[in-house]
């Protein structure tokens, strides 16, 4: 079974190493060769990484002469942008909900001193 769009972007940016590839895509577009410079890995395994972010939909590849830049596809993060959106509206409701129950409960505090009575 495939798994859904936004699936595939959560998991593919699970990885720490393809999360910096996306953070460095989004300044500028990048060869294979370029992005496997900072990391301790081979070129191969950077191809790999690139693949599960290319079979998310974060980035795709194009042929600039000699050159083959990978590019960010900014516009698939707002696929994960609106779903955390909407859990994070939902959150923030509940929490002004619990503010209102919270301000209109009576301050039982009888010692005045913010401690248990004796």
């Amino acid at each position: 079974m495939a798994a859904d769009p936004l699936s595939r972007v959560f998991a593919a940016l699970a990885d720490p190493t393809r999360r910096d590839m996306v953070a460095r895509l989004a300044v500028a577009d990048a060869t294979v060769g370029e992005l496997a410079e900072p990391y301790d890995v081979s070129v191969q395994a950077v191809s790999k990484h690139l693949r599960v972010l290319e079979d998310a939909g974060l980035v795709s590849r194009s042929r600039d002469a000699q050159r083959r830049p990978v590019h960010l596809e900014a516009e698939v993060l707002d696929l994960m942008t609106t779903w955390i959106e909407r859990y994070r509206r939902q959150a923030e409701e509940r929490y002004r909900r619990l503010d209102g129950v919270l301000a209109s409960m009576p301050d039982d505090d009888t010692t005045g001193q913010g401690g248990n009575p004796t």
